[in-house]
Order: C-alpha cells, then sequence, then structure tokens
C-alpha cells in the first residue's frame, strides 16, 4: 500500500509539474505576442492594413450605399464576383476581417502608447543627466580658460540657458552645469499617436452611433419629408447600435431650385430655396413654425446634431394622362441623370386609372399606363434620336415609350423606380401601344379608346442626406492635435549641452572652462549651432590664455572642436 502510493504521488507530482511547465509555456508565448503585438512596427502594419483593407471600399459598390450596384456588378462579373462577394468585398467596413485589423491596431496602440507616455512623464520630471567623465570624446566640444570664480560663471552659464532644462552640480571645487531642451519633441510625438488613437474612436463611434438617409424631394414646394422614421428615405443607412426609433424628426419641403453653367455645361454653384421645421412634434412654437433656409454645396442645414447636405439634382418630368371617361390623373417623378455633362436622363412613370373609370378591377388593371423613355433638358433632335444639348431646362423633351396593361403597381413586389420589370413584357402583361417624342404641352391619342398623354412639362429635383454623426466634432479636434503633434515632432530638435568648470592650477582666479553637446536627434546644423552656443555661454568672461591667430581669435579664448 506504501509503495502504490508513493507511486501515485509520483504520477500526481510529474502530472503538476508537467501542467506548471505548459502553464509557463502559454505564458511566455503570450507575453511575447503581446510584446509583438505592442511594438511601434506591429501598430505600422497594422495602419498600413487598414489603408490597404480600405481600397476595396473606395473601388467596388457597397451594399450599405446602392445595393442596386452590388446586384449588377454580380451579374455582369459571374465568375470573379461570388469569390469577392464571400471575402466580403462589398460590405467592407463591416466585414469581420476590416473589423479585427480595427480592434488589433486600437490595441496595438494603446499597448505601445501607454509606456512611452509614463516614461516621458518620468524624463520630464527627471533633472538633465550628469556630464560624462570625458567631454573631449563628445562629438561636439569646446574648452576656454575664464576670469571668475567657479561658481559665479556656473552661475552665469546656467542663466544664459534660458529655455533649457538645466541644473547646477557641485563636486570638490568642480562645478558642472547640465542642460536640456526639446522635450516637446517626443510630446508632440505621442500627441500625434494619441490623436490618431482618438480618431479610431471617434470614427467607430460614429459609424455605431450614427445614421445616414438619402431621400429625393421634389423641388416645386409639395409636402417634402419628414425624418420621423426610416421609412422617409430612399435609402437608409444606420449604425449597430441605432433602430431607427429615436431619429430626430426634421421636416423640409423644397421650394425652388437654382443651378448656373457656363456655356460649355460646366456647372458653376447650385442652390436649393428649402423651408424646414426643427421639431414638428415640439409645443415650442419656435421650434414647429417653418423657417427659410438656402441650402448650397458645402453649406449643410445643422439641426438637432442632424445634418442635411444637397447631395445632387436631376430632374422629374410631368405626365397627365386622360383617360376615355374624362378622368385624368397627373404623376411627377424623378428621372435618373445618365449622362452627368447634360443631364439626359431616363426613367419610368406608372399611372392607375382613377376608382371607377373602368367597371371591375381587374378591367382597370389592365388599362394602366406606363411611359419609359428619355428626358432632354435642352432638345436637340438627330432626325427622330433625341439628346440634350445643355443640362438646363431651357427646352424639354421626350422621347418615350407608352404601355398598357398591368404595371404591377398592386403585386407587393419592389419594383425599380427607374425601369419596367421586363417579365411584365415578356409574359404579354405590357404592351406597347406608341412611341413618340413630345416637347412641353404637347400630347398624343392612344389608338385604341382614346387615352391621351400629355407632356406638362420638367420640375427639379434635389437628393438631401440627412447624416448624424456624434463623432465630427472629435474627428476634426483629434485630426487638428495630430497634425499640430506632427509639427512638432518634426520642427522640435533633442539638444543636450555639459558645461564642466574647475579652478586653472597654474594661474589663480581664472578657470577651465570645457562644454560638450550632444544632438540626440536630427545632426543637421548641430555644428554652427553648438558655436553660436557657445560664444554666447562665454561671451564677457575675460581670456587669460595666450591670444590666438587673427583668423580664429575669439574672446574669450575657445577651443572648438
Amino acid at each position: 500500500m506504501t509503495e502504490r502510493a508513493a507511486a501515485r504521488g509520483d504520477a500526481e507530482s510529474h502530472q503538476t509539474k508537467r501542467f506548471g511547465a505548459i502553464l509557463r509555456l502559454l505564458a511566455a508565448k503570450a507575453r511575447n505576442t503581446w510584446r509583438s503585438l505592442t511594438s511601434m512596427g506591429t501598430a505600422l502594419v497594422l495602419l498600413f492594413l487598414l489603408a490597404l483593407g480600405a481600397i476595396p471600399g473606395a473601388l467596388l459598390p457597397q451594399r450599405s450605399l446602392n445595393a442596386g450596384k452590388v446586384d449588377d456588378y454580380l451579374r455582369t462579373h459571374p465568375l470573379i464576383g461570388p469569390w469577392l462577394n464571400e471575402l466580403q468585398a462589398f460590405d467592407v467596413f463591416s466585414s469581420f476581417w476590416f473589423t479585427a485589423i480595427y480592434v488589433l491596431l486600437f490595441v496595438s496602440l494603446v499597448g505601445c502608447l501607454t509606456p512611452r507616455m509614463i516614461e516621458h512623464a518620468r524624463s520630464l520630471r527627471a533633472a538633465p543627466v550628469a556630464a560624462p567623465r570625458n567631454l573631449a570624446r563628445l562629438p561636439k566640444r569646446a574648452s576656454s580658460q575664464a576670469v571668475g570664480d567657479p561658481e559665479t560663471v556656473a552661475q552665469t552659464i546656467a542663466a544664459r540657458l534660458r529655455g533649457w532644462r538645466r541644473i547646477v552640480r557641485h563636486t570638490d571645487g568642480t562645478y558642472e552645469v547640465a542642460a536640456e531642451k526639446g522635450y516637446l519633441r517626443e510630446f508632440g510625438n505621442i500627441v500625434f499617436h494619441f490623436s490618431l488613437l482618438g480618431l479610431l474612436v471617434a470614427v467607430a463611434v460614429g459609424k455605431l452611433f450614427g445614421y445616414e438617409g438619402n431621400v429625393i424631394v421634389i423641388a416645386d414646394g409639395g409636402p417634402g419629408f419628414c425624418s420621423a422614421s426610416p421609412a422617409a428615405f430612399d435609402s437608409f443607412r444606420a449604425g449597430n447600435t441605432v433602430d431607427g426609433t429615436s431619429l430626430h424628426p426634421i421636416c423640409i419641403r423644397v421650394n425652388d431650385f437654382a443651378a448656373h453653367y457656363l456655356p460649355s455645361g460646366q456647372a458653376t454653384s447650385f442652390a436649393a430655396d428649402i423651408d424646414y421645421q426643427a421639431d414638428p412634434g415640439s409645443r415650442d412654437p419656435s421650434a414647429n413654425t417653418w423657417r427659410p433656409y438656402r441650402l448650397e454645396v458645402n453649406h449643410p442645414l445643422r439641426v438637432g446634431g442632424d445634418r442635411v447636405y444637397l447631395q445632387g439634382h436631376g430632374y422629374a418630368p410631368s405626365f397627365t394622362v386622360t383617360f376615355p371617361d374624362g378622368q385624368s390623373r397627373t404623376s411627377t417623378v424623378q428621372w435618373r441623370p445618365d449622362n452627368p455633362q447634360t443631364l439626359l436622363s431616363s426613367g419610368v412613370v406608372r399611372i392607375d386609372p382613377p376608382a371607377g373609370s373602368y367597371p371591375t378591377a381587374e378591367e382597370r388593371r389592365r388599362h394602366q399606363i406606363a411611359i419609359q423613355g428619355l428626358l432632354a433638358p435642352t432638345e436637340q433632335l438627330d432626325g427622330t434620336l433625341l439628346s440634350s444639348r445643355f443640362p438646363a431646362l431651357d427646352a424639354p423633351a421626350v422621347a418615350i415609350d407608352i404601355y398598357r396593361g398591368d404595371t404591377g403597381l398592386d403585386t407587393g413586389r419592389p419594383q425599380s423606380l427607374f425601369t419596367l420589370d421586363p417579365r411584365l413584357l415578356e409574359q404579354g402583361r405590357l404592351t406597347k401601344e406608341k412611341r413618340v417624342n413630345l416637347r412641353a404641352g404637347e400630347q398624343v391619342r392612344l389608338d385604341q379608346d382614346g387615352t391621351t398623354v400629355r407632356f406638362d412639362g420638367a420640375v427639379p429635383f434635389v437628393n438631401l442626406q440627412v447624416s448624424h454623426d456624434p463623432g465630427q466634432t472629435w474627428v476634426l479636434v483629434f485630426a487638428v492635435t495630430m497634425m499640430a503633434g506632427l509639427l512638432v515632432s518634426l520642427l522640435v530638435r533633442r539638444r543636450r549641452v555639459w558645461v564642466r568648470i574647475t579652478p586653472a592650477a597654474d594661474t589663480p582666479g581664472t578657470v577651465n572652462v570645457e562644454l560638450g553637446g550632444l544632438a540626440r536627434t536630427d545632426n543637421s546644423g548641430w555644428g554652427d549651432e553648438f558655436e553660436r552656443l557657445t560664444e554666447r555661454l562665454l561671451a564677457g568672461f575675460g581670456a587669460s590664455a595666450a591670444p590666438m591667430p587673427a583668423a580664429s581669435r575669439r574672446s574669450p579664448q575657445v577651443h572648438v572642436r
């Protein structure tokens, strides 16, 4: 029994030692990994990877911005598209790999900068280091003899080192002055890196707690829109913590839009005259009354922490369809600018007959009207081919195909705002009735039952972006401090100077002065700077040594090497 217990004890001791060895190995691995992660070299590599990873987000369409363009890309690139989709190349800034780089960079900067900040704080509190034993070995050195007692000379030299951190030490009749400047260089370096860290945090906060919505509003003084919920926007992108239930409500209506162009068609200015309500649900009359504002590019409307930007513009044609019973419907829908130089636009208008125009709902569905084609702000015809020669709304005209049938308005399926569903044409649910060019005020009669379609003209529309970014102000603050820290770290130079004063043994009332200087960063110009500093520190002390040749005479006598 005793032997068995001893064997069991030896086995347990062996397992304990083995487990301890494994723990020590894991601890060593973790320590080495942490040291590697928190090195400045790793932080630079991660910063480079972050910039490299953002390139696909700039070159490829992103789902958060335009899901339709992503679908078009996948359709036109059937080979590489699915692979890019698996790599989350269409959701770069929310992908797992971009988030991992972002978090690792944050951890690396924190682990790298915290010890540096502590060390810099210690250096600020510490006195300048003592002079080396042999100043003659320093790269820059000088020697001289001066009249006076060592203490007076030392105190005078220390007083002349204004702007330097200095200390006077006294040992066995020898006085030493140690001085150093350029502490702001390291401080600027730390400010730069901590500002970069703050910039990353501010951007992350903006992405988590911010939102961004785009909406197209017709510039005709109509009802406009209110940003009370995500449903009010044509596209809406929210941070991970935003559920859309606490948006700041802003109501906007666009009364007019003005654009000015050069004769070449290049735009010079855009502006929209709008009315807005800062808080339509408030009982405060100053918050729920309509206020005028002129919205311009790069001059957003700022209300309640939200910003409203003028992002773009285009034109919305207006069509009036008169049905056989005399009832009419007018529809004004924005069309997509296909040519940014001339604003030649394309789109579709779907019009449902008024209630009571046809006996049954099925017959009414079969007589829906769809209008698809091109809009030219300033007409230019090449035969019957319509194009636009200028982006201003000078001579609007349309080239349209008119369809009759089921336009899919009541199917409940989402449809493109700018094109008809090709399946409706393939299935014969929509049939083409006419292809015609119309100027403003002209109309065409459909042969089947006398329905008329009139082109009433076009009005501008604007694309507005409502943005909420709680980290935007901090992004600006950290960007400014980052640049300031970078400039300080580049312009300020670290310098150390030591002066040793000893009594001259052969000449009473005279002292030997030795100077040494060291450039801790950036040696350029240090030689001339050291010579000027030496002359300034020793000026006014009478020299008792033999005069130097005229070509190299100084007062006091100084030997600079």
